[in-house]
Formats: structure tokens, sequence, C-alpha cells
């Protein structure tokens, strides 16, 4: 089998960096098509040996795009095309079917009750988003909570199947020794108690709230922020108000996986020998928060409970569609900066755990995943080569 995956762009974000370990995991020949934005996970599926273009789509309108990528399938002779993100499966959906191609997945990442990807859910985009839909065979939707939602907008039930993000589980395995090499090398004092946050910086994440909660917190407490967005600046004058801004560091984007690029200062000191990734940050940290009001997975609390974290969350349908003794350390937050100060200070009283992975880390396994996608891909080819009626 020969698939082409089309995406909306490949910088650091939960999607792009999804796709980048799904493609590690399945067992069929992939390529990757960006419509936009070839950033640090386009490098990165390079050095894992996949070849990615780059379309150079300059806007949502840009619909020369449009034949350029029809070329392209029809030039690969795809046996099935696999959509993310927004924009790409409406384009990637059209494309395929006039590049003759009928097998087409598209995988929901980002649907929430009243957003798609930072954009508002107008009666437009659920109409566009339903045209485009019946143009696929599958709509992959990454929790039961998406696959509900997608069935209120209007999209058949026996269209939808549900393929939970995935986790590399070792890579997150709690190791002493990387936390307290990261914590030296980012500065951060051993005593310190470090409260730890991932995601895009935009204001749906609500990370002014851990600044709001930080500054009722001890001075040994800090907070470090990962991620790149338009809130940073924000953020950041945020903690100068809260007097807060010495405790706080923004780590910026930090990828899932190290490209094996040599850091700068690594010839005089080994133990430089590249920037901390996503997992090294989570061993540095003492408990993971998550604020955001509204996921359609929430992958980095799944991460932060491979590390063995206690994590506190506003919203995360992987922990809430298991049975809650799954994850004993995940406790959910209803409210702003004064519950999760307090939530913060209850975790902190109740010391550090043993640091294991529970059940719900280890059910969301990436080769699990993989394999429920295959199902997918072997379902969609095989209605087409039923000749079922095109949409």
């Amino acid at each position: 089998m020969k698939a082409l995956h089309v995406i909306t762009g490949l910088g650091v974000g939960g999607a792009e960096q999804q796709l980048r370990l799904l493609l590690r995991h399945l067992p069929v020949s992939c390529d990757v098509v960006t419509l936009t934005n070839p950033g640090p996970v386009a490098r990165g599926l390079a050095a894992d040996g996949v070849r990615v273009v780059h379309l150079g789509m300059t806007g949502n309108r840009d619909l020369s795009a449009l034949p350029r990528l029809v070329r392209l399938i029809r030039r690969g002779r795809y046996d099935l095309v696999h959509t993310h993100l927004y924009r790409a499966c409406l384009y990637g959906r059209i494309a395929a079917r006039l590049a003759g191609v009928r097998a087409v997945v598209a995988t929901e990442h980002s649907l929430g009750d009243s957003q798609l990807e930072g954009r508002a859910l107008t009666a437009g985009v659920r109409a566009l988003y339903l045209a485009g839909e019946r143009l696929g065979r599958a709509t992959v939707a990454v929790s039961p909570t998406v696959a509900e939602r997608l069935r209120r907008w209007g999209v058949p039930g026996p269209r939808i199947e549900v393929v939970p993000n995935g986790i590399d589980l070792e890579r997150f395995r709690f190791d002493p020794a990387r936390r307290q090499r990261v914590r030296d090398r980012l500065g951060i004092p051993r005593d310190a108690w470090l409260v730890g946050a991932v995601g895009r910086l935009a204001p749906g994440k609500r990370f002014d709230v851990l600044i709001g909660a930080l500054a009722q917190l001890p001075a040994d407490c800090r907070l470090l922020l990962v991620g790149g967005g338009p809130e940073e600046d924000a953020l950041r004058r945020a903690a100068r108000d809260a007097g807060v801004a010495g405790r706080v560091l923004f780590a910026g984007e930090r990828p899932y996986v190290c490209d094996g690029a040599p850091h700068p200062g690594a010839a005089q000191d080994p133990g430089l020998a590249q920037d901390p990734d996503l997992p090294d940050l989570t061993a540095a940290m003492d408990v993971f928060a998550s604020p955001s009001a509204e996921e359609a997975f929430g992958l980095a609390v799944v991460e932060a409970l491979a590390a063995g974290l206690p994590v506190l969350y506003s919203s995360c349908p992987a922990v809430e569609d298991l049975p809650s003794a799954a994850a004993p350390g995940a406790r959910r937050v209803a409210g702003g900066a004064d519950a999760y100060a307090g939530a913060l200070a209850a975790a902190r009283a109740a010391g550090p755990g043993p640091r294991s992975a529970p059940d719900a880390a280890r059910h969301y396994s990436i080769t699990r995943s993989a394999a429920q996608l295959m199902d997918v891909y072997a379902a969609a080819l095989a209605t087409t080569s039923q000749g079922a009626s095109t949409p």
C-alpha cells in the first residue's frame, strides 16, 4: 500500500507531531504534503526518511494549490490519501477525488464544542466541513468525545471511526538522572517545585490562569511553559504584572522526538548533545497543569501521565473517556487562578509519587493506534474495490 498524508502545516503542534510518530509505526509506504509552513516537524520527517513536499499555499483561498495537489497525487499513484486539519481536509479530499483516489480518510484532531482549530464554529464553517466530509470514506475521531461532536454536527455515525492519539510510552518513562540534567541545563534550582504546562501559547489554553495561580504559591514554586504562539508577549507581561516574571520559564516549542542535531555548545560540554525535547522537559516537572477549557483529546495530559506526573486539568477527553481508576493521579479542576492555586498547593502537600505510568497512559500506545488505523485503511480500500457508489 502507498499512502499520501496531506496536512495544513508542519510546525511544532500536537497533530503535526502525532503524524510524525504515527508514520514511524505504520507498516505502509507514506509520503507527506504540507500545504504551508514546512517547519520543524517537516525536518524531523525528512530525517526519518519520509518524503515531504511543500505545496506553497499562500492562504485559505489560494485555489491554485488545488490543481498542483491533484497533479502530485496522480504522479504518486497513491492507493489512499489521508488528510489532517481543516484546510488540508477540505483541499485534500477534493484533490484526491479529482485525481481518481477513492480511498480517502481524514482525521479530526481539533473539533471542540465551540471552535475548530481556534476558529469559531459558524454555520459556514460547518457547511463547508460537511460538504468536504462526504468526499471521503471515513472520518477518524481522536476520542469518543470528538466522535459524538461529529455526530451532532451531522456526520453519519457509520462514517466515523475512533482511533485515539497515541504516545511512545518508553520515551516518557521517568529517569531521575535525566530530570536533574535538564534542571541543571535550564537553571532550575534542584529544590524548586516545578509546575509544567505544554501547548500553543494561545488564548484558549488559558495559561494566564497558571501565572495567576503561581503568584499565590510560595517563592520556591516555578512554572515551565513549553510551547510558542501569539500569546507569549501577553503572558510575559502578565508574569511581570503578577510579580513572578523570575519564576516563569518560557521553553519555546520543543519537538516530541529529537532529530539528532548537535547543540552549539556540545564541543565544550558533552552533556549538551542536543536541546531538551518534550520528554526531557516533562521529566523535570513535579506536577502538570492543563487549564484549557476545551480539548479534543488532551495529548499533553496523557504524556504527563506517562511520565508519572500528577495532573490537574480542566478538559481532557482522553482521561474522561476512561474509568476513573485508569488515571488515579489526574484531577479535574473547575475554575480559574484561585482554583488552580488551591489544587496545586494540595498536590504539593501530597508529596511526590512513584513516577510510574498509570493504565491510562498504557492504554494510548502508538502501536495500538497504528494498528487501529490500519483497520480503517483496509476498510476504506475494501469499500473502494467493491465499487461502492461515489458520494
